[in-house]
């Protein structure tokens, strides 16, 4: 029955690996799948940024690891989840900082379709099919291909559409809303 009870509080808090070595891990792992995710076709992504999408998947795995005591402290678990927390900050600032780092934090904007025309080399490159942009467009409202001024598959994977429609079936109150904001 002693030994339910007992617990090892030197194991529980004291790293059992050298800090230096926790945040160097830690670094490398987020750095080198922050550069895989980047790289890989936006639409395999989904709604959640790239850092977001590693914050998530790092800390599930350093906090799994830290509970389930594959590290004999609670303390190399902290530590991994504060260095991935530094290097998502870290990335963050220097993408509000420096314009040039932000464009490879969030890439451009891929254009799908402009003026009722796949893009087709755009569309292979982000490893869409036509009946997917399809899909895509009619979950924006679109019918036709020919209703389409620009669609653009955005960093985070979504695709954004601006239509032919006509100033005719724009009422008279959003036109004069819109105008204003557009001065402003």
């Amino acid at each position: 029955m002693d030994l339910f009870w007992k617990i090892d509080w030197y194991k529980v808090f004291v790293p059992s690996t050298s800090v230096a070595e926790l945040v160097v891990r830690g670094t490398l792992v987020y750095l080198l799948l922050f550069a895989i995710l980047r790289f890989l076709p936006n639409r395999q992504i989904g709604t959640v940024g790239i850092s977001d999408l590693l914050v998530v998947v790092l800390f599930a795995e350093a906090a799994q690891n830290a509970m389930a005591s594959n590290y004999t402290a609670i303390t190399d678990g902290v530590i991994l989840v504060m260095t991935i927390i530094f290097w998502s900050c870290i990335l963050n600032w220097l993408g509000y900082k420096f314009p040039r780092f932000q464009h490879f934090l969030h890439p451009s904007p891929v254009p799908l379709v402009v003026n009722g025309k796949m893009m087709r080399r755009n569309l292979e490159q982000q490893l869409i099919t036509q009946d997917e942009l399809m899909s895509m467009l009619r979950q924006q409202g679109v019918q036709k291909m020919s209703e389409v001024k620009l669609a653009f598959m955005e960093s985070d994977g979504n695709i954004s559409v601006i239509t032919n429609v006509p100033k005719s079936n724009v009422s008279p109150v959003l036109k004069d809303e819109s105008d204003t904001y557009a001065t402003e």
